[in-house]
């Protein structure tokens, strides 16, 4: 209650609760009086009113001082309820002050935390350089716009949720964006130089609607605790100066920048296309640092969704004029609710009786180009009668036409199973692609058969490009499944047999040549780790600096001449045990990591194998026809900027483990804890 203006007199007595700070008690004959310091108002100040009528008006004072830490008021209420928290709730209005309280949560956003530290918000007091950071960290997790901070509602929003914090601008925001990027980075730095196993790394070119032209690098690696990760390295601005033969000097920069050189196992393009040269002088350049195992001849991948991608282009070109014509009769049937009705009894008429509606495609995404074909097929007869019954409709087929529609969505389906099983993998290991790469490969040769010209023609056209790619990537292929311990050698038989016929014996020879060679260089490796000359899966023999030990070879020379004496490696031993029973629960990185201490060199090996990305592709991109581009947002950032708010979402993302990783634009929730 509030109480008229009086002279004041001090009393002497000590007052321990901090709403003190704020109130001079006074007194008048008997009667006690609280004076606001800030205000000059009156409230009942006898110890029987106690502080509560004090609190909440100094939380209503609209002349207190901007300084005042109302956290330490709530804190006191606290404990006197329970340990119930209230803040001040101000409405949009500045203007206007309520009575409601909001109730905080315990938040848990600091990544420099540990995990079980957590903010109080009702007891912490403010500080504005953590909440500055802690902006900035929002921005960078969710990728909102640094500018967001300029917006008028924003600004009005951080003022009512707490008025001691003073929004930053722009530059200030970006500022504390590279800070953070900064150690983020440093963290990651280290982690990469701690690991055992090789790394794999993904090179994937990305553009703008400016036609600006961006290289992403991620590593790919099995951890220690047999988990597949993955991590953006760097993600470049290509100027124009950047031409196609610098490509491989930009790479190999950031290889020697992150102190990877000497650890990399494969290097994975996102197009089968890219100039061999550019990987030649890539496989140059580390090869000065130490040698690459079994020759290189497991370096060089291509995506495989890329090719699928690409090969499905060739085919939808060759029926493109057929395609425009059944894109132009669902624009028909389409085009009003008469000539619908008019299309669904003439289909009723000819006894199709398909729920599904006729669909219009999107032409940059191949798959709904081919449920547009599929249904329209289903239509075929409706259409054809249409054309009798209807002179305005002139977007016909012939039945030439429409046998070539059927046999290529026929092809296409097989496209969208397979991309569909790459895509939806939530841990693509490099050892699942075999089989289904298999597949296209038998099933193009069939294609190729064809006695329709046009067809054979088409999927003769097909092949070329998937030869190039199965020519690069068949024996990292075969190699991934052959660790597989459902298959080992016994699928490589199985699909070779049907691929190459009569020669098949020689193919499978070059397969169990390669995968013995590899394992035999990981066999050198292993004996030299004893003599401290080089990390499991790290490095193979490097020159040492010690002139005494002249027995260095030895090493290699004493692996060889074991080999010769009959002696069980793990390869052997791996490949001569039974297969493991096929089951849809089989997890191939739990398997390995139960049985390292069985196979303790050939584990190590097929860490590095499963780990390598045999696709580039992002699922929710699987489909697209076009590359993956740059939001109008990020590509007007600078290119510092710009790479350390992708790398370090795509860290702090990776580090709360709740989000989709497979999508780079899904929002990541606060981590909040409420009791």
């Amino acid at each position: 209650m509030e109480i008229s203006n009086d002279s004041a007199v001090k009393k002497p007595k000590r007052l321990t609760s901090v709403v003190w700070n704020h109130f001079e008690r006074v007194r008048k004959a008997d009667i006690c009086y609280a004076v606001c310091v800030h205000c000059n108002k009156k409230l009942s100040g006898s110890s029987n009113s106690g502080t509560t009528h004090l609190r909440n008006h100094l939380m209503r004072c609209l002349k207190r001082s901007s300084t005042i830490d109302v956290s330490q008021l709530l804190t006191a209420k606290r404990r006197k309820k329970d340990t119930t928290l209230s803040l001040t709730n101000i409405s949009f209005d500045e203007g206007q002050r309520k009575d409601d309280y909001i109730k905080p949560t315990i938040l848990k956003f600091d990544q420099d935390q540990k995990k079980d530290e957590i903010v109080n918000l009702g007891s912490s007091k403010f500080d504005q350089e953590r909440s500055r950071l802690d902006l900035a960290r929002m921005i960078i997790l969710h990728g909102y716009p640094l500018a967001m901070v300029d917006h008028v509602g924003f600004k009005v929003f951080v003022k009512n949720l707490q008025p001691m914090f003073e929004v930053v601008p722009n530059s200030a925001v970006e500022q504390a964006c590279m800070e953070i990027y900064g150690k983020e980075k440093l963290k990651v730095y280290e982690m990469i130089s701690k690991l055992h196993g090789r790394i794999n790394l993904c090179v994937e070119m990305w553009s703008s609607p400016e036609n600006l032209q961006y290289l992403c690098l991620t590593a790919h690696y099995i951890d220690e605790d047999w988990k597949l990760q993955k991590k953006i390295l760097n993600f470049l601005t290509l100027d124009s100066s950047h031409t196609e033969d610098m490509l491989s000097e930009v790479i190999n920069k950031c290889l020697m920048d992150w102190d990877v050189d000497g650890k990399l196992f494969a290097l994975t393009f996102d197009n089968c296309s890219t100039d061999d040269d550019i990987v030649k002088r890539i496989k140059e350049e580390i090869s000065q640092k130490r040698p690459l195992l079994s020759n290189g001849q497991l370096f060089d991948v291509r995506s495989a969704v890329h090719v699928l991608t690409s090969i499905v282009q060739d085919a939808m070109e060759a029926l493109r004029e057929v395609t425009q014509k059944i894109r132009g009769s669902v624009k028909y049937v389409r085009s009003s609710q008469d000539t619908q009705g008019k299309f669904n009894e003439i289909a009723q008429q000819v006894g199709i009786n398909s729920k599904k509606n006729l669909l219009l495609d999107c032409p940059i995404r191949w798959s709904s180009t081919y449920l547009m074909l599929e249904i329209a097929l289903e239509y075929k007869g409706a259409f054809s009668l249409l054309q009798e019954q209807d002179p305005s409709y002139t977007s016909t087929l012939t039945d030439t036409e429409w046998e070539w529609v059927r046999s290529v969505t026929g092809y296409l389906k097989l496209f969208v199973e397979i991309t569909n099983v790459f895509s939806s993998n939530k841990c693509p290991t490099a050892n699942m692609y075999f089989p289904e790469i298999c597949d296209v490969h038998i099933q193009l040769i069939e294609w190729c058969k064809s006695p329709d010209n046009f067809l054979s023609s088409m999927a003769l056209k097909m092949k070329a490009k998937f030869d190039k790619y199965w020519s690069k990537c068949s024996l990292a292929l075969a190699v991934a499944a052959i660790l597989d311990p459902r298959f080992k050698m016994k699928l490589v038989e199985y699909y070779y047999s049907q691929i190459y016929g009569s020669t098949a014996l020689d193919r499978i020879k070059e397969v169990s040549d390669g995968i013995k060679e590899l394992f035999n260089a990981y066999s050198i490796c292993s004996t030299m780790v004893d003599q401290g000359s080089a990390l499991p899966g790290s490095s193979l023999p490097s020159t040492s600096n010690d002139t005494r030990d002249r027995l260095r070879g030895f090493d290699k020379f004493l692996h060889e001449t074991s080999l010769s004496q009959n002696a069980v490696s793990d390869l052997d031993k791996y490949l001569e045990e039974p297969v493991f029973p096929r089951n849809c629960d089989f997890n191939i990185l739990n398997w390995w990591k139960v049985h390292m201490p069985r196979y303790p060199i050939l584990s190590m090996m097929a860490r590095d194998v499963l780990g390598t990305p045999m696709s580039t592709v992002a699922p929710e991109s699987a489909f697209n026809t076009g590359g993956r581009v740059l939001d109008n947002c990020r590509s007007s950032l600078n290119a510092d900027t710009l790479q350390a708010l992708i790398c370090t979402q795509d860290w702090m993302r990776m580090e709360s483990r709740d989000f989709n990783p497979s999508s780079s634009l899904s929002a990541l929730p606060l981590l909040i804890e409420s009791n």
